[in-house]
């Protein structure tokens, strides 16, 4: 089954705001979504494995890297970032997930912190995907509070010592490159540390039992006395106000990954109730299923439309962007791209609860978007914070 439907989706004519290589690049990873993603992601979601036959495809397309210029990376704009996350979202969340992890957050940390030998090193191979990344902050204890991280940093002869706990890191287990994030015994301070594949004293498990984003593969990982030479520290991640705005970065293409399974609940909804036939008629024709489809429509529009302007306010000027433009976003579309989806699946009725529909997929993986890169109520307050001037945490 591929998600084709073309009617009455882009009511506003949302293509217009897009340059023709913008469209040219969003219909590139909706086709590789629809030839190579859709027809197996399925089976693989259900077995909680990560297709890795996909790889060297998503290598094809030239998306990894984003908006980094040079070393190998397309230098994309942040419109067409969006449009690929929102793109890969629409086929299946865990893909997006996967590329996300590694050029957004990996390499965005490396590019945004790194010395000339780092980039050099592994921006190239990591954009070829010949390297896979990983970005591990969040600890078992510690998750919204990531300023109060507990893994420490010791400095000894020749580089640091990393010991600690850190949980729901994507494609750790596998990765080639992990950005740990660490507090330096002798500063106070947060800085990074680039772990190298096999390791001693790195551990990399496997979460089990997960139900949302289910092929992208999560781990625990213990970090005992792990060495980490001089060369492999970030040299300008000096606080967590560094680690911040890598995240701040980020946000603005989980807004676009909500868009995407949005867009994928809306269209799967529309052609269904246009097919579906019921009391001698397609329940298209029903007004209660018109009802939704018109909510889901137009609260799809919004955050599309959301999604796009922020992306465009980046590309004209990345310092205007501020925490509280970019968590609105991301609390914004996830939430309402949270309620799109649910009525999509109502809309199915019983069928909506089968992955052969692909709803089911999204119904569930959204719950995970919705969580990540902040939760919602973390969102909500740094925006509160920005508007009022008064910080309801600390």
């Amino acid at each position: 089954m591929t998600i084709a439907s073309e009617r009455g989706i882009d009511i506003f004519h949302f293509d217009d705001l897009l340059t023709p290589r913008e469209r040219a690049l969003r219909d590139k990873v909706r086709a590789f979504c629809n030839e190579h993603v859709l027809p197996i992601i399925n089976d693989y979601w259900e077995r909680a494995e990560f297709p890795f036959e996909l790889i060297p495809r998503i290598a094809e397309l030239g998306i990894v890297g984003g908006t980094i210029q040079g070393y190998g990376c397309p230098g994309f704009t942040s419109v067409e970032v969006g449009l690929i996350a929102a793109e890969l979202a629409r086929g299946d969340g865990s893909v997006g997930t996967f590329v996300g992890v590694t050029s957004g957050l990996a390499m965005g940390a490396i590019a945004a912190c790194g010395s000339e030998e780092q980039k050099q090193r592994w921006l190239p191979a990591m954009a070829r995907l010949e390297k896979i990344g990983a970005f591990a902050l969040t600890e078992p204890h510690v998750g919204s509070d990531a300023a109060h991280i507990r893994t420490t940093a010791k400095r000894v002869d020749g580089g640091y010592l990393l010991n600690g706990e850190k949980r729901w890191i994507g494609n750790a287990t596998f990765a080639d490159v992990i950005v740990v994030w660490a507090k330096d015994e002798e500063t106070g301070r947060i800085g990074g540390f680039l772990v190298e594949k096999g390791t001693p004293g790195y551990q990399a498990t496997k979460i089990e039992g997960k139900i949302a984003k289910r092929s992208v593969i999560n781990a625990d990982i213990k970090l005992d006395n792990v060495f980490v030479p001089e060369a492999n520290r970030l040299p300008l991640a000096r606080s967590f106000r560094d680690t911040a705005n890598i995240l701040k970065n980020t946000r603005y293409g989980v807004a676009w990954e909500a868009v995407g399974h949005a867009q994928a609940a809306y269209e799967l909804a529309l052609d269904y109730t246009l097919q579906r036939e019921q009391f001698g008629r397609p329940i298209a024709g029903f007004q209660l299923v018109q009802q939704k489809l018109v909510q889901m429509l137009g609260d799809l529009t919004a955050i599309q439309l959301m999604a796009w302007r922020l992306s465009k306010l980046r590309d004209e000027d990345e310092s205007q962007i501020t925490e509280g433009m970019a968590s609105l976003a991301k609390q914004y579309c996830a939430g309402k791209a949270r309620q799109i989806v649910a009525l999509g699946r109502e809309v199915l009725g019983g069928n909506g609860i089968l992955l052969d529909r692909h709803i089911a997929r999204h119904f569930a993986d959204i719950e995970a978007v919705y969580t990540y890169e902040g939760t919602n109520e973390i969102n909500t307050l740094v925006v509160g914070r920005e508007i009022t001037g008064i910080a309801a945490f600390v």
